[in-house]
């Protein structure tokens, strides 16, 4: 049932109060695009900017799941408040998450001080959900310190966590072969922390000294990331990994990167709902006829997608441009 617009301050001032039940409810939304989610977000959005966000990332089976858990144990060790938001691969059938109902975080149920949320990516490329950066700003105006944000583990489509996260830990285990593949198909370039995790595994040294050539091959000496062991299951190396992501901000915030970054991503999702926004308002101009009639041109091969876009989006603003000089003549013609 869609919440009334009228509801969105009610929303808002109950999220700024903490309460965990209406930021559920308000991320649901934003999932599912209910227009009250939005007025809620932009409500929130002056309270946003203070959590730091890490985003972790990395191919599947790397164990990020149970690298984020312990990492949340020391970071509520160091009474840090913790958000989680694990994006999933989604449903064909329902958009829902495929791993949605899966039991993750048990251990921290009972923690008040600990937010877990599921989301699946809906299709959205980049690993990422689309709905993913305002449910950080949700969180993020909760109080939560520490927003968590670990993508499906796709492979090389999950650069953009990197627009998201102000630090992102790159993930990978001596035993997946394809690991190494995906760090050289770029990657290597996001990652502010790299992690080996299952670091008892055989392969362990080769991984880290492959890792150590490629990222000295990619950057300069001042901005090599850390390569740091881990062995996540029995919590090994987990302290040292909380401690070189608070490095990272330390010396983020000093620079002024950390400010820069954060504007960049902001610039970035704009350009993202623009895009959006743009296409949705051009096809509900063209309208279902029409559309059906350029789906033929497209069937019978007549005319290709790019130009068919190019010309739709040429006539949508050239209508525009008319409409807007009517209305210019309208009240020229009213003021005389």
């Amino acid at each position: 049932m869609t919440v009334e617009m009228s509801d969105s301050a009610v929303f808002a001032q109950r999220i700024l109060a903490g309460q965990v039940r209406a930021a559920a409810r308000v991320i649901s939304m934003l999932e599912n695009g209910d227009p009250t989610a939005d007025e809620v977000a932009a409500r929130l959005f002056p309270h946003t900017g203070r959590a730091e966000v890490v985003g972790i990332t990395g191919p599947p089976g790397a164990g990020k799941s149970t690298l984020i858990d312990r990492l949340v144990c020391v970071f509520r060790a160091r009474h840090r408040r913790v958000g989680v938001v694990a994006v999933d691969p989604s449903s064909p059938f329902t958009g829902g998450a495929l791993l949605g109902d899966r039991i993750r975080m048990s251990a921290h149920a009972s923690d008040p001080d600990v937010f877990f949320r599921s989301m699946a990516t809906r299709g959205h490329l980049g690993g990422i959900a689309l709905a993913a950066p305002a449910a950080v700003r949700v969180l993020d105006a909760m109080g939560f310190d520490v927003v968590i944000v670990e993508t499906v583990g796709v492979g090389q489509s999950e650069v953009a966590v990197a627009g998201l996260a102000d630090c992102t830990i790159l993930v990978s285990v001596p035993s997946l072969g394809d690991g190494i593949q995906m760090i050289k198909a770029g990657l290597m370039e996001i990652g502010d922390v790299l992690v080996i995790n299952k670091a008892d595994l055989p392969g362990t040294d080769d991984l880290r000294r492959e890792l150590s050539g490629l990222v000295a091959a990619a950057r300069p000496e001042q901005q090599r990331p850390p390569i740091l062991l881990t062995r996540a299951s029995d919590g090994d190396g987990i302290e040292a990994l909380a401690d070189a992501i608070a490095r990272h901000f330390t010396r983020a915030r000093a620079s002024g990167a950390l400010q820069a970054a954060r504007l960049g991503s902001l610039r970035s999702e704009l350009e993202t709902w623009i895009g959006l926004e743009a296409g949705r308002r051009i096809l509900e101009a063209v309208g279902a006829e029409r559309l059906r009639s350029l789906t033929d041109e497209l069937e019978g091969r007549r005319q290709d997608p790019g130009k068919m876009a190019r010309r739709l989006v040429a006539d949508a603003l050239a209508r525009g441009l008319e409409v807007e000089r009517a209305s210019d003549q309208h009240k020229l013609h009213n003021t005389f």
